[in-house]
C-alpha cells in the first residue's frame, strides 16, 4: 500500500525530531504529503473553581505558543509540510476527527518507553480506535 497523507502526532519535545525523521523517510519515496498536529491541554477540563484566571486567554495563547514551536519543527523536516494543526482536548477524539478531515491513511505518533507510559499512554487509548494504520516510534526513556 501506498501512503498519500501522512499526520505526525507531535507533542513538541525534544524527540519529536524523532518521529519527524520517521515520517519523512517513509514520505520521501512515496511523495506523500506530511501535515503536522499537536493537541494541547484543554484548560477548562482541568479548572476546579479555585483559581481566578481567564482560561480562555490561557488557551489561546499556549494554543499560539504551540504553533510557532510547530513551525520551527516545519523547517527541521526539510519536507513539505501540507498542513500544521493545533488542536486542544481528547487527543482521541481529535485525531480522529483529523483522519477525517483531511483524507489521512497513516498516522505517526511517538512512544515514550518510560515508566509513566506504562501508566498512561495516549498512543495506547488512540491505538483502540484509529480508523487507518499506525506506526509508532518507541521513544526511548532516559
Amino acid at each position: 500500500m501506498s501512503y498519500q497523507h501522512i499526520l505526525v502526532a507531535i507533542d513538541l519535545s525534544e524527540d519529536s525530531k524523532q518521529v519527524i525523521d520517521k515520517a519523512v523517510a517513509l514520505a520521501r519515496p512515496l511523495n506523500a504529503n506530511i501535515s503536522f498536529i499537536h493537541i494541547d491541554v484543554n484548560y477548562s477540563e482541568l479548572y476546579t473553581g479555585l483559581i481566578d484566571i481567564n482560561l480562555a486567554d490561557t488557551q489561546q495563547d499556549s494554543m499560539e505558543a504551540s504553533q510557532k514551536q510547530l513551525e520551527q519543527l516545519t523547517q527541521y523536516a526539510n519536507y513539505p509540510i501540507h498542513h500544521t494543526l493545533v488542536g486542544s482536548g481528547d487527543l482521541t477524539i481529535e485525531l480522529c476527527d483529523t483522519i477525517k478531515q483531511f483524507n489521512i491513511d497513516l498516522v505517526v505518533c511517538g512512544h515514550h518507553q518510560d515508566f509513566w507510559s506504562k501508566l498512561i499512554s495516549a498512543t495506547r487509548q488512540f491505538l483502540n480506535c484509529t480508523p487507518v494504520d499506525l506506526l509508532v516510534v518507541p521513544l526511548k526513556g532516559e
